[in-house]
C-alpha cells in the first residue's frame, strides 16, 4: 500500500457525482489516472449501504495498491479494514474526542485518521490530536462545500510554512486554478468534482498528476 508521504493526488468516490455509474468502474478509472489516496465520500447512505459500496471498490484500490478512505463512518472503517477515515471537526472534536487514539483500537494500530481544518486556529489542536494528515481548505468556492467561506491562498501558504505533517489542499480546485494553489506552497491537492465532472476521468486525474509532479 501507498505510504501517506509518497500520496500527492487525493481523489473521490463521491455517491453525489456517480450519476449512476458503476462505483468499481469509477475507482479503477482514479487509479488508471494517478490517484494516489482515494476517499468514499457518501453523505446521503446509511452505514450498511457504504459497507456495499466499499465491498464493491475495495478489490480495485487494493488491487493497485491505492489506500482507502471511508468519510465520517468510523466504526465502519475500523470493521471492514480500511486505511483510514477522514472526519470532520464536528465529527471529531464535536464529538468530544482530543486525540485519535482514542479511536484508534489496540488491535488496528495500522488504522489512522485525517482531520479538516480550515484556518491555523483548527490545524494546530487537529495535529497536536495526532492527525496523520489535514484537509487544508476549502480554498476556492465550491458546491461541495455550499455553506463554506473559501479559505484562500492565504491559508496555504501558512500551512506551507508551518505544518509539518502531510496536507491535502482541498476546495473548488480545477486545471485552471490548481497553479495559484502550487505557487501558494501546496505539493499535494483533493480533487472532487473537476474529476468526477470530467468526460475521461483517468486523463482528468493524470493532468492533474502532471501538474503535481512537474514542481
Amino acid at each position: 500500500m501507498k505510504p501517506l508521504s509518497e500520496c500527492r493526488l487525493y481523489t473521490f468516490i463521491d455517491t453525489s457525482y456517480l450519476e449512476g455509474r458503476d462505483p468499481a468502474v469509477v475507482a479503477k478509472e482514479l487509479c488508471d489516472g494517478g490517484s494516489d489516496i482515494i476517499q468514499l465520500r457518501a453523505k446521503d447512505m446509511t452505514s450498511d449501504e457504504v459497507r456495499r459500496l466499499f465491498d464493491k471498490v475495495f478489490p480495485v484500490t487494493e488491487r493497485f495498491g491505492v489506500p482507502l478512505v471511508i468519510n465520517d463512518f468510523r466504526k465502519l472503517a475500523l470493521e471492514c479494514g480500511a486505511s483510514y477515515c477522514h472526519l470532520g471537526r464536528e465529527d471529531f472534536f464535536g464529538a468530544g474526542f482530543r486525540h485519535v487514539s482514542e479511536v484508534i483500537p489496540e488491535s488496528r494500530p495500522d488504522f489512522k485518521i485525517g482531520l479538516s481544518s480550515r484556518s491555523p486556529e483548527e490545524a494546530i489542536p487537529a495535529i497536536e490530536a495526532g492527525a496523520a494528515y489535514l484537509g487544508v481548505g476549502p480554498v476556492f468556492k465550491t458546491a461541495t462545500k455550499p455553506g463554506s467561506s473559501p479559505v484562500t491562498t492565504e491559508y496555504v501558504k501558512w500551512a506551507a510554512a508551518n505544518i509539518s505533517i502531510p496536507w491535502f489542499a482541498i476546495g473548488g480546485i480545477t486545471p485552471d486554478n490548481i497553479g495559484e494553489v502550487i505557487e501558494a506552497g501546496a505539493t499535494r491537492v483533493a480533487v472532487v468534482s473537476a474529476i468526477l465532472k470530467a468526460p475521461d476521468i483517468a486523463r482528468a486525474c493524470n493532468n492533474f498528476k502532471q501538474r503535481l509532479i512537474s514542481h
